[in-house]
């Protein structure tokens, strides 16, 4: 995939009063800038052996959830969309997380100059934005080269976790993670939904127009 083509088209959309509030008082405590250098997940997240990346956390639902669940890891949110970062913002705040930073910024970019190689305990991906005409494919974020992307970042039986209720996006994950020689499928096809996943506002949006919710999970070899 072409580096200048992007996945996303930033949109001005509308904001709520808190989330525009959020993103005035909160991001200077949870949001890191964007650098060319590798970050310190020991510093960054004091006390916490793990760390999982969303790429597109959307309205941060899921993410602010998951990390509630799992105070024990360390979360790592990247998203361009102002009102999402500034919804995750609030949660983060009225859930009191401690183990949640964001970055604004474009994913392909952060896990090529911010995230250490091997250093990953798990990458979630819910719902990327389908680009559902032929023509718009190429913007389609699950390919060849992100797929070796994210998969050497990280650890070895790391998980990188995939879902969308969109069918012919669905094949092109499977078959793109399952030719990625450092990804094993350890259900041989689609995953079955994993428990702790919350259901999001895309899903639900899926659903409503009769959408099979299709699950990809891969996890990195021993090598």
């Amino acid at each position: 995939m072409n580096r200048d083509i992007r996945s996303y088209v930033l949109r001005r959309g509308r904001m709520t009063s808190l989330q525009r509030r959020s993103l005035a008082t909160l991001s200077e405590g949870y949001c890191i800038p964007f650098s060319d250098a590798r970050l310190d997940f020991a510093e960054l997240f004091a006390g916490l052996s793990e760390v999982v990346v969303e790429v597109g956390f959307g309205m941060g639902d899921a993410t602010a959830q998951i990390a509630a669940d799992r105070p024990e890891q360390g979360f790592l949110g990247i998203e361009v969309f102002e009102a999402g970062v500034g919804k995750l913002l609030s949660q983060i705040e009225r859930r009191e997380l401690c183990n949640v930073r964001i970055v604004v910024h474009d994913a392909r970019e952060v896990l090529t100059s911010m995230i250490p190689d091997g250093s990953l305990a798990g990458v979630h991906i819910f719902f990327p934005d389908p680009w559902p005409k032929k023509r718009h494919h190429k913007r389609r974020l699950i390919q060849p080269s992100f797929a070796r992307l994210v998969a050497e970042k990280l650890r070895p039986g790391a998980y990188l976790y995939v879902v969308t209720d969109w069918e012919d996006y669905a094949e092109q994950i499977l078959a793109v993670l399952g030719s990625e020689p450092i990804l094993a499928n350890p259900y041989g096809g689609f995953a079955p939904r994993q428990e702790w996943r919350p259901e999001t506002s895309f899903e639900r949006k899926g659903q409503s127009k009769s959408h099979l919710i299709r699950e990809v999970y891969f996890v990195r070899r021993d090598v």
